[in-house]
């Protein structure tokens, strides 16, 4: 779905979070960034997803990573799933999709036979520079710490 490839300029962004603080990209100059895009908060699979993150946090920053997580959903929904499943990182809430838009994630998908537009479940490795080390497309939702840090 991307169109964003490994040596790419990760594109800039700044959107609200869960908290309503500003994050920008340029927060985590010097740090290498996991960002992930899901379709919906509290959904199976995106809980899977980020409890596998949650669960695999200390080894992330162990290793030099920060972990943020992007989807439509409100700023309150967001707390929602971050008090409900004890996330230790932010999610931003994208409510405009610029940031969805920005990473190319958002598109025609189908469930159940049913076509509509959706958030494309995507996750950047984005370096200490701002360039893009890793793009993965095929999220395996109860393992992805092990595919991002293989």
């Amino acid at each position: 779905m991307t169109s964003l490839k490994i040596g790419d300029k990760a594109p800039q962004f700044e959107a609200k979070d869960n908290a309503g603080n500003t994050i920008k990209l340029s927060d985590y100059e010097g740090k290498k960034l996991v960002l992930f895009f899901y379709p919906k908060a509290s959904t199976p699979g995106c809980t899977n997803e980020a409890c596998d993150l949650r669960d695999n946090y200390q080894t992330f920053l162990a290793k030099g990573y920060d972990v943020l997580g992007v989807s439509a959903d409100s700023a309150k929904r967001q707390q929602n799933f971050i008090n409900k499943n004890e996330l230790p990182f932010p999610l931003l809430a994208d409510e405009d999709k610029a940031v969805i838009e920005a990473f190319n994630v958002w598109g025609p998908k189908k469930f159940m036979g049913r076509e509509y537009d959706g958030i494309h479940r995507t996750t950047f490795v984005i370096d200490e520079k701002g360039f893009i080390e890793d793009v993965i497309t095929k999220v395996k939702t109860k393992a992805h710490a092990v595919q991002i840090l293989e």
